[in-house]
């Protein structure tokens, strides 16, 4: 079983917002607004959600977390509170995102973790009791779930037009 790695999860975390920087700042309109269909996110959405994830979920519940450990739940987080937000351009959004992300990751390394805290419990309020490894690892993984979602909205912009070859693309194929 892997357990979070408190070297090797940070550095993860770190890349992320240059590596959507390369890929998404400048890029034409249409590529930005390409989704999945109905009802899913594009790019700009997804980094409207990580923008979010950084100012109201990862580094907060860990800080609660260490504060208050499974005694008092975390608050709630609103996945779809960007929906709300006005909206930004993908250079306010992206330059946003490494701001809020080196803070988190200064904040963390800043805590000394030590791998016997990362079995610390705290109290979600929907999964119940979890560990502080736990929600770390969930931070790593959900930057990559949301890069995937990336590449499948973005792909889709041409799902029709490689015609035969959806049937070897894995990025355009539906899920399920």
């Amino acid at each position: 079983m892997n357990t979070f790695d408190l070297v090797e999860g940070p550095a993860l975390l770190r890349h992320t917002p240059a590596m959507l920087d390369a890929w998404l700042r400048d890029l034409p309109a249409p590529w930005l607004m390409s989704d999945e269909g109905p009802s899913t996110w594009n790019p700009l959405v997804v980094l409207g959600h990580l923008v979010e994830g950084e100012q109201h979920d990862w580094l907060p519940r860990v800080r609660h977390l260490l504060a208050h450990g499974d005694s008092v739940p975390f608050a709630p987080f609103d996945r779809f509170a960007q929906l709300e937000r006005p909206e930004r351009t993908v250079s306010e959004l992206l330059d946003e995102f490494a701001g809020l992300r080196a803070q988190s990751l200064r904040e963390l390394h800043a805590l000394a973790l030590q791998p016997h805290d990362l079995d610390r419990r705290g109290q979600h309020p929907e999964f119940g009791t979890v560990t502080l490894g736990q929600h770390l690892a969930t931070w790593v993984a959900h930057d990559l779930t949301h890069t995937a979602q990336i590449a499948r909205a973005m792909a889709c912009r041409y799902r029709d037009a490689v015609g035969p070859w959806r049937a070897y693309l894995r990025v355009l194929r539906d899920p399920g």
